[in-house]
């Protein structure tokens, strides 16, 4: 059965010779520098973090600085208004992570989001969009944890909430895309008299070149910086948002703000052919999903197949088809209902779900089940940044406030703008979210609790336990597929972290049954082939998220060269050997800087 099973792959392999790739995106240069790098999506925001390693500041204290940046930079992802997980491995090589994920208001219920008919309610009083969208955001009570625990103490907490308050208070010169941004949100940022009047200008919109300035986000930070994130979650600010919320029918109150709790929890740890994976464990359902993904991968010979080819394209999809069934059964916030991580991430149990691929046929969602992970032993919008510090020290940080501009609600008198992560529960359980996505009874609403997240911060290391590299992306679901591809194409293709990012990907989430291509990187034999193995493509060819990444560049044989020789590190060949490799994607902006 081996033989034959084997034989079939090698067919499918064949079949794929001499078909021409798509025309590509252009890929953007990657930076290089000796001692350590940012990777985030502005660049104020990367050479403040810069700034701040210069200044003797560590990893931590830089990501810090960044994250507060991109709220004033970057506003429709970078905030102090939603939440994230921040992934930290010491020089030491042990590794932590801060779970800053919203929570929801005490008074949200199970059925807030459903009306007197059962339909989801739209709007204003939904869950996407309005003052009832948003769950207590975690941002600062993560940054300050992380500050206090991890941070080098060489810089003051003053100092890196500065640079931020100054970039507010002064302004900053728009982009074309971002001046544009804010107008193809018009009809959502308008309904709301403080976006409206900041990001808007009451209808005198925006245009390229122009400076944007931010005085009440200036004096929200310059109480921040004074008072840390005591001022966010007991102070003025925190008094400020309890009283808009109640003016305007939302649910977040002065005592939600004074509960909020960041945790520090273990990072889930895989392999894939060697490489120890760190990642982000549940409420973030991205650690898992990735590492089932690799897990069942591994049983293929995927270096053959080749990273264009349709049979690579088809093991993709059909195990994100069975991994994101599994996420929608059993992924939740660990503190509310138990979630099986562990057994998910077991080797066996990918042997299981391996088992029912066929090679040469697509299986339909509608007959793919989620897997019975009990039976094993114990054993939207987003951005993402990286930091390496000249010890060695890695942060990958993703953060979020869900839909671009969150819940379109800026919070009077202190230019904060709003999440909406209620959306990421499951407002009918056991029917489709705005996603399609089916999910069950553990990640309905609940006061106090943590909505499902698809964010997946990952670091990955060198055969011998090394730093390799970290990247993440943003995205919502299409954040895991992102990573499994970019970490499976610096393993087992070879390329360095900006050719992994710029590669073009593909996505599938199991429901709705569709396959997401884009637009560059797919040629029409490989659909073709695709096609008739019975997968359906989605009409719409978007990106499939955008990532940003740090890679130590190291000596390479190739996988199988090494493996055979006993080799214990391997990594993409580079004439920047020994340097830190910054990547940014393509499909957004931003910029890598170091030093």
């Amino acid at each position: 059965m081996k033989r034959k099973f084997t034989a079939l792959f090698i067919a499918v392999i064949i079949g794929m010779n001499g078909v021409t790739p798509a025309t590509a995106m252009t890929q953007p240069d990657a930076a290089y520098a000796k001692h350590a790098m940012v990777a985030s999506n502005h660049p104020i925001a990367s050479q403040i973090g810069v700034d701040v390693l210069k200044k003797g500041g560590n990893a931590v204290d830089a990501a810090i600085a960044v994250g507060l940046a991109l709220a004033v930079v970057y506003p429709e992802a970078g905030n102090i208004g939603g939440g994230g997980f921040m992934l930290i491995r010491k020089p030491d090589g042990t590794a932590t992570s801060i779970d800053y994920r919203e929570m929801a208001p005490a008074a949200a219920t199970r059925d807030m989001y459903v009306d007197e008919k059962g339909e989801l309610k739209r709007g204003e009083g939904g869950s996407t969009v309005g003052y009832r969208a948003s769950g207590v955001p975690g941002t600062l009570s993560g940054f300050e944890m992380a500050f206090k625990k991890y941070g080098s103490g060489k810089v003051r907490w003053s100092e890196l909430v500065e640079p931020a308050r100054a970039v507010a208070a002064n302004g900053y010169v728009l982009t074309h895309r971002l001046a544009n941004l804010f107008q193809d949100y018009k009809q959502t940022l308008s309904k709301y008299p403080e976006s409206n009047r900041i990001f808007l200008r009451n209808g005198r919109y925006f245009q390229a070149g122009e400076v944007l300035r931010q005085p009440d986000l200036a004096r929200t930070l310059a109480r921040v910086k004074l008072r840390g994130a005591a001022d966010f979650y007991r102070g003025e600010t925190a008094r400020l948002i309890a009283a808009d919320m109640k003016a305007n029918d939302g649910l977040i109150t002065l005592d939600d703000l004074r509960n909020y709790k960041a945790r520090e929890r273990s990072p889930l740890r895989g392999n894939y052919r060697g490489h120890e994976i760190v990642t982000m464990a549940p409420p973030s359902s991205g650690g898992v999903v990735l590492l089932q993904v690799l897990n069942m991968l591994e049983g293929f010979n995927m270096r053959a197949a080749g990273s264009g080819s349709a049979a690579r394209f088809h093991l993709l999809t059909e195990t994100f088809r069975r991994a994101f069934a599994d996420r929608a059964e059993y992924m939740a916030d660990p503190d509310f209902a138990d979630v099986p991580a562990e057994q998910l991430i077991d080797k066996k149990y990918a042997e299981q779900r391996r088992s029912s691929i066929k090679l040469d046929r697509a299986d339909r969602s509608a007959s793919i089940k989620f897997g019975n992970a009990s039976a094993m032993k114990e054993g939207s919008e987003t951005t993402h940044f990286n930091v390496v510090d000249k010890d060695g020290m890695v942060v990958s940080n993703t953060y979020t406030i869900n839909d671009l501009y969150g819940s379109r609600v800026t919070i009077k008198g202190t230019g904060v703008l709003m999440n909406d992560e209620m959306d990421d529960f499951a407002a009918r359980p056991g029917t489709p979210n705005i996603y399609g996505l089916i999910q069950g009874e553990r990640n309905k609403v609940e006061g106090g609790k943590r909505p499902l997240s698809s964010m997946t911060p990952t670091i990955v290391l060198t055969r011998d336990g090394n730093f390799w590299f970290a990247t993440g992306a943003r995205g919502g679901p299409r954040i895991i597929s992102a990573v499994t591809q970019i970490v499976q194409n610096v393993i087992d293709y070879d390329m360095n972290l900006q050719e992994a990012i710029s590669a073009p990907r593909i996505h599938h989430q199991w429901l709705p049954d569709e396959l997401w291509q884009e637009k560059y990187g797919m040629s029409p034999d490989t659909r073709s082939i695709l096609e008739r193995y019975g997968h359906k493509f989605r009409e719409r060819q978007d990106n499939v998220a955008s990532a940003t990444g740090i890679m130590r560049v190291i000596p390479r044989q190739s996988a199988n060269a090494a493996a055979s020789a006993g080799a214990t590190d391997s990594g993409p060949a580079n004439s920047g050997s020994g340097m830190l490799l910054g990547a940014i994607d393509p499909r957004s902006d931003g910029a890598a800087i170091g030093y």
